[in-house]
């Protein structure tokens, strides 16, 4: 009696030991399944939020921090910029079917030889902000838009690094997002109306078509232009960029890095030549608004 006691206490124990042992290794098994799951779910938000990136009107809110850097400039093409745009993007949900976004531009300037015995500048930019009101929804033929005005603020801390001039005007854009690309213009027009009498007017139009292909790995390839037309002097301004860029992660944060290269097709006599240089890094934010 005793005997069968002890056996059966020692078969209940290796029973629960199998057990176990079967508990582990399926948990074991299972484990790198999930970590894969998790892996392709943050890889596909990541190629998601690149795209995202790549449309003015995204509903998502970032800090782009933009360096060009340009050589020839002036009237004996020996000077150069360094100019770093920060762009902070805010969109604001105003009902259930529509968006603001506001795109400011805040450029640092670090320039030399542009005018000639005046040496080198260095400080802030005019600053620009635009205001697009947008649908949540693309149309039923795919395109999303938006509308609003665009204000010029003179904020430059030296007079040969703005216009000393306030500036508004309308600005418009419009996109198509088929499949991993996205198509679309912006475009704005500035007139000044109040500022610096004795510094010339300003009515200037922008023009920013732009093509982008991303990638499920997250890396996007981007070609534009930032071309723009000065009315009072009659002439273009006409750079190429071509860019490619990868979202990568620090931590939970995703920041986009990206560099590219372009080119001066068209310019004034005292504008920027040949070779341009671009290095951006975008950080994505939590939405707050």
């Amino acid at each position: 009696m005793a005997t069968g006691r002890a056996r059966g206490r020692i078969e209940g124990v290796q029973r629960t030991r199998a057990a176990v042992l079967v508990l582990v290794a399926a948990c074991t098994l299972n484990r790198p399944a999930r970590a894969e799951t998790t892996s392709d779910a943050w890889q596909e938000g990541d190629a998601e939020i690149a795209q995202e990136l790549s449309n003015p009107l995204a509903d998502l809110m970032s800090i782009p921090f933009q360096m060009n850097y340009d050589r020839d400039v002036g009237p004996r093409d020996d000077g150069w910029k360094l100019q770093t745009n920060v762009q902070p993007v805010i969109p604001f949900h105003l009902s259930e079917d529509w968006n603001l976004i506001s795109r400011t531009i805040v450029p640092v300037i670090h320039q030399d030889d542009i005018f000639p015995g005046a040496g080198s500048q260095f400080g802030l930019g005019d600053t620009t902000l635009s205001l697009f009101l947008s649908p949540k929804k693309p149309t039923s033929a795919g395109i999303t838009w938006g509308v609003g005005p665009v204000l010029l603020v003179p904020t430059a801390t030296d007079d040969l690094l703005g216009t000393k001039k306030w500036g508004a005007g309308p600005t418009v854009v419009a996109l198509t997002t088929p499949g991993p690309w996205t198509l679309g213009m912006l475009a704005n027009h500035v007139w000044s109306y109040a500022g610096d009498g004795g510094r010339q007017n300003v009515s200037h139009t922008f023009l920013q078509p732009f093509a982008a292909y991303t990638w499920s790995s997250a890396w996007t390839a981007s070609l534009q232009s930032e071309s723009s037309y000065n009315w009072n002097t009659e002439n273009w301004s006409v750079p190429i960029n071509a860019a490619v860029s990868k979202l990568v992660r620090w931590g939970k944060l995703p920041i986009s890095l990206q560099a590219g290269v372009g080119y001066w097709a068209e310019s004034p006599d005292t504008g920027s030549e040949g070779v341009r240089l671009r290095l951006q890094a975008t950080f994505v934010l939590p939405k707050l608004f």
